[in-house]
């Protein structure tokens, strides 16, 4: 368990956190492979409390049976006869679990380090449900496109020991995956691919090659990966005989956005939900913009500190008022 810390502002209280950065060997192994895995993110209570919060809205989850919606070619390594289920809207559920994971003093660390300081949600949540035949996911994701063009939205970078990613993703595992079963798997070292992914590779058809490079991590309940989504990744058929849960999130830096969820009004949740939101993760749901333009901005701390807002000039956004007649440019 990681220790815990005590810091000591001029005029501010004491903080206490148990919150860690992201360690030397972390950021190793997530710039060789893509991805890190953070064993033991989160108790063994807090898994029970977001599997019950999907056992009482699981009727929700709407299937992927039709056509349009598989994620796998049949004949692929990574197709089965059953399909996944999505259930998302868990922002606007009365529970507080999921919403405590966008600044969980453990995971914030990760996000701060993989996006940085201000790191905002990009996507709604998911949780992923599959019973044990259902499908998996083709590979997707990567650097460049099917015909190798670049991807601006999908990139990773290091720069002077700073990771940088355009789109990172958290699967949050609320069951054991082990060794075989299934689920989440990913092409490590693809996040600084050259050349695209052949189309039999990416299909799963080149059964050798799904089999030997598309590698699926042995996970347990209340572990938490963070990939890059320009690693090349997706999910083999599920083998296990309980049902396969997973809660996915999304997060970008503070001036990137893939996702258009930040659109909706306070991303579709309502007021009374609202209110339940701490200080940091309403820092969370802000939408893109640069971090010296009066940004709320989490940090490492998440939950167990409180976010700063980085001010513009008073002067500078009384010059804006008067060329634009809006408050910032």
């Amino acid at each position: 368990a990681a220790k815990k810390t005590t810091t000591k502002k001029r005029g501010a209280p004491l903080l206490r956190t148990t919150a860690r950065m992201m360690t030397s060997e972390e950021k190793f192994l997530f710039d060789l492979n893509g991805y890190v895995v953070v064993r033991g993110a989160l108790s063994v209570d807090e898994v029970l409390e977001l599997n019950a919060a999907v056992d009482e809205r699981a009727a929700e989850a709407v299937s992927r049976e039709s056509g349009s919606l598989r994620n796998a070619e049949s004949d692929g390594a990574f197709g089965e006869a059953g399909a996944r289920r999505d259930l998302g809207g868990m922002l606007r559920w009365e529970t507080d679990g999921f919403r405590k994971l966008l600044a969980h003093p453990r995971l914030a660390p990760y996000l701060c380090a993989l996006c940085g300081e201000g790191y905002r949600l990009d996507h709604q949540p998911l949780c992923l449900l599959q019973s044990e035949g259902s499908e998996g996911f083709a590979l997707h994701g990567g650097p460049l496109s099917e015909k190798g063009g670049f991807t601006p939205e999908l990139q990773y970078r290091c720069v002077n020991g700073q990771p940088w990613n355009s789109l990172v993703a958290m699967a949050v595992h609320l069951v054991d995956a082990p060794s075989g079963a299934g689920g989440f798997c990913v092409v490590r070292g693809s996040h600084k691919l050259n050349f695209p992914v052949p189309e039999d590779f990416a299909s799963g058809k080149h059964r050798d090659f799904a089999e030997e490079f598309a590698v699926q991590p042995a996970t347990k309940a209340g572990d938490v990966l963070f990939f890059s989504e320009a690693t090349v990744h997706g999910a083999k058929p599920w083998r296990m005989p309980y049902e396969r849960r997973l809660a996915l999130y999304r997060f970008a830096p503070p001036i990137f956005a893939y996702g258009r969820g930040y659109l909706e009004d306070n991303w579709g949740i309502p007021d009374a939900v609202l209110d339940k939101l701490t200080p940091a993760q309403r820092a969370v749901l802000e939408p893109p913009y640069a971090p010296r333009l009066d940004r709320l901005i989490t940090n490492a701390h998440g939950d167990d500190g409180l976010p700063k807002t980085k001010e513009r000039h008073p002067d500078k956004k009384k010059h804006d008022k008067a060329v634009f007649k809006t408050d910032f440019f």
